[in-house]
């Protein structure tokens, strides 16, 4: 490419960054959590094209009616359908392992083979990396993989096997299902039943004490007897790595995650007994509606024939995948993991997780040979994934015919904007990436990862995974492996630089 069209290119792509940084500004004031992103985000997304991908935005965002495909972040991803006059669409493909077969015939390049290889080979020889150095690189319009080092080997992929958690949730479950947590009664016993929604907040529990105190007036009860329900999930509560800050007991019941502090995501100290400190607080929040408790809450499994008092019910699915891609909350992965578990008649518990979501995978067509999903959110070092497995996931879930799976693109951190990427992206070969890749970050000690998405400059969108192990310094690694992203952003790569 001509550097003075790269230029025009990037200068046009730098016009669509600064937008972001503008929506993001205001993010502070916005507030949290709004429908699984960031308000700021959410709006200026939706104003921008067709709509957030996950129907965030609500009616009337994009028209009455309107039906939500993708943000614009992924406008010029190209597997996107052309449309005809009548508006039907154009094409039609079967998406399996991401082929669209329905991409526009008038959609940007793709990068040569040839031409890949001599941007990426050199900077995968960097002395930041470890001894294990794997990479795929995927076209998303068609699925085919376009530059590979060891794609099919596999390694340790730290939080990038939260996408593998968010695809096989989503297939199980769907991104409207919603994790319900009940109270029911049998007689003057009241049990809060827990089911596994690790986001049940303050104002969640309260709703729920206000419901049941409404009914248990009608029914003219004034004093009851407490217990919660952890009966949801099985086996052991204990992650392998013990009490942790990344992670509280994984049960069905707690409220914030079980933290002790004011925060929403990243590390926190966290509760011992999140499902009984949950229990705990319902019982406070009956008292203040004059309902008598008597002793403390106990627990046992609700009666079979109990009758529902109240519910409140999670987030929609495809919310949660985004909030846990975008701050790698693990609480929320093992919770998806369980759910996974549910849908496919297993266990809820870290090896009924494991088979569902290995199974789930697998019917998908993705190339599960030697994977192990210990766990759902990757502090498990005996998770075991293959570059190429990452990049498939990520190409199928850009399928458009596959839009229940666009969470896993739109909850993906914005290169220097936001999640685990917000403070990343800052340096002069990293800066062409900012805020043209969407990456899920991956990091234990000694094992650096980075998988997600990237417009390079001719506009085509490429999937791709690098992973490393044993790398001497984490923040180098970490460097290494953004510039690589940044490099495939820079990249038209349409001619080889070592061509004729």
């Amino acid at each position: 490419m001509a550097p003075q069209k790269r230029q025009t290119v990037l200068l046009t792509a730098g016009s669509a960054v600064l937008g972001l940084a503008v929506a993001l500004t205001a993010v502070a004031a916005s507030g949290p959590w709004d429908s699984g992103q960031r308000t700021a985000e959410r709006t200026w997304a939706a104003r921008q094209g067709d709509g957030s991908g996950t129907k965030h935005t609500g009616p009337g965002a994009g028209g009455p009616g309107s039906e939500l495909t993708a943000p614009q972040v992924l406008a010029e991803a190209g597997p996107v359908r052309g449309r005809e006059s009548d508006g039907k669409r154009a094409g039609k493909g079967d998406g399996r392992h991401g082929e669209s077969g329905g991409a526009r015939a008038d959609q940007a390049p793709a990068p040569t083979v040839s031409a890949l290889a001599d941007t990426l080979e050199p900077l995968l020889r960097d002395g930041a990396l470890g001894s294990v150095r794997t990479a795929s690189v995927v076209d998303a319009a068609t699925g085919k993989e376009l530059f590979s080092t060891a794609p099919g080997t596999v390694a340790t992929p730290a939080s990038t096997v939260k996408i593998a958690t968010a695809v096989a949730a989503l297939t199980a479950r769907g991104e409207d299902h919603r994790i319900p947590t009940r109270v029911v009664a049998d007689g003057d016993t009241v049990t809060l039943v827990g089911g596994g929604d690790p986001t049940l907040d303050e104002d969640g529990l309260t709703a729920l004490a206000e419901d049941t105190a409404r009914k248990l007036r009608k029914s003219g009860t004034e004093k009851v007897t407490l217990r919660y329900d952890l009966s949801r999930y099985e086996g052991t509560d204990q992650h392998p790595i013990g009490p942790n800050e990344n992670l509280a007991p994984v049960v069905p019941l707690m409220l914030n995650e079980g933290r002790l502090d004011e925060s929403e995501h990243g590390p926190a100290d966290r509760s011992g007994d999140p499902a009984g400190e949950a229990a705990e607080e319902f019982a406070k929040k009956l008292k203040a509606e004059d309902v008598e408790v008597e002793g403390a809450a106990e627990e046992k499994k609700a009666a079979k024939d109990a009758k529902r008092l109240a519910v409140h019910d999670s987030a929609p699915l495809g919310d949660l995948v985004e909030r846990m891609l975008t701050h790698s909350d693990n609480d929320i992965a093992e919770a998806l993991a369980r759910q996974t578990a549910i849908a496919e008649g297993e266990p809820a518990s870290f090896e009924g997780a494991e088979k569902a979501v290995e199974r789930r995978l697998d019917e998908l067509g993705m190339p599960v040979k030697d994977a192990r999903f210990a766990d759902g959110s990757g502090l498990d070092r005996a998770d075991r994934v293959s570059a190429g497995l990452l990049t498939r996931l990520l190409a199928r879930a850009s399928d458009p015919d596959r839009t229940g799976l666009r969470p896993v693109l739109t909850g993906l951190p914005v290169a220097g904007f936001t999640g685990t990427l917000g403070g990343r992206y800052d340096s002069p070969r990293e800066e062409p990436g900012a805020g043209l890749v969407r990456a899920k970050t991956g990091t234990l000690t000694g094992v650096n990862t980075l998988a997600g998405t990237v417009v390079d400059a001719d506009g085509r969108m490429l999937a791709f995974a690098f992973m490393t192990t044993g790398a001497p310094d984490r923040d180098r690694a970490q460097e290494s492996l953004d510039e690589l992203a940044s490099a495939l952003a820079n990249c038209g790569c349409r001619e080889s630089p070592s061509g004729p």
